[in-house]
């Protein structure tokens, strides 16, 4: 399946122009002028544009490949997904859980909330946005999530959504019959490999455990679409980081699905 890809420069509903360098002459790029409004009406018109990219490219026969500075993206990927007709089971890395609601998040950082909106607990203004129907939660698989809060964490437990506590559980997790969306944030990477990251946490993958897995869906999953939440450009003069995502990203794509 040949993949396209489409960069939104922004980290929530603020611009990152560290990022376009990344976009390569085939890329679309995400960038909508945005008014000066309450945050999430602009996050949700990034959502939006975002959606109908995803869901043009998969009707035409492609695989969307979403790269974004934050996790929050994923509801406009997942929402292009329902516009296209596709029901999917939702594969999530990351080193947090982004299973937060305004009950439990200590800061009240919307980019801690993306998986529990998805899955339609607690804040819904934006997947409603893009009229965004929940994904089941016991079609989501989350990987890692090493660094939760305590509320979040229990919030976690007492629900359906299935865990496995390292990349390398993943081999041994059946995979659904099914499209999956893969979203990747890149700081399940540990902080020796990427630095460059708003949050990271100790104690992750290699970046070679990431790309074992990312192997192995690529061999026995289907792969419908792919969000991915990157580091700080801001905190990767040396481009570093950069590589090492890209690079975990690029196992996953060079594979056929």
């Amino acid at each position: 399946m040949e993949d396209r890809f489409i960069l939104t420069p922004y980290f929530l509903d603020g611009p990152m122009p560290g990022l376009e360098p990344l976009a390569e002459s085939s890329w679309e790029i995400n960038r909508i002028d945005l008014p000066d409004s309450e945050q999430q009406i602009r996050m949700s018109m990034l959502h939006e544009s975002l959606a109908d990219r995803v869901a043009h490219h998969l009707t035409s026969g492609f695989r969307p490949v979403s790269i974004a500075g934050d996790c929050c993206s994923a509801i406009g990927v997942a929402a292009g997904l329902q516009r296209a007709g596709i029901e999917y089971t939702l594969i999530w890395l990351d080193a947090h859980g982004d299973f937060n609601t305004w009950e439990t998040s200590p800061s009240g950082f919307l980019g801690g909330m993306p998986l529990a909106m998805l899955v339609g607990r607690g804040e819904q203004t934006m997947p409603q946005a893009v009229g965004l129907q929940s994904v089941a939660e016991e079609r989501v698989l989350l990987l890692d999530a090493r660094d939760l809060d305590p509320a979040e964490e229990v919030a976690l437990r007492e629900s359906k959504v299935m865990r496995c506590a390292t990349v390398n559980d993943l081999m041994e997790h059946p995979l659904p019959d099914m499209p999956i969306l893969l979203h990747f944030d890149t700081d399940i990477i540990d902080r020796s490999e990427a630095p460059a990251m708003n949050y990271s946490a100790p104690n992750g993958p290699s970046s070679e455990e990431v790309q074992e897995a990312f192997r192995y869906l690529a061999r026995m999953g289907d792969v419908r679409a792919v969000s991915m939440s990157t580091w700080n450009p801001a905190l990767d003069p040396d481009g570093r980081t950069r590589d090492v995502c890209m690079k975990s990203l690029q196992a996953l794509l060079e594979n056929p699905v």
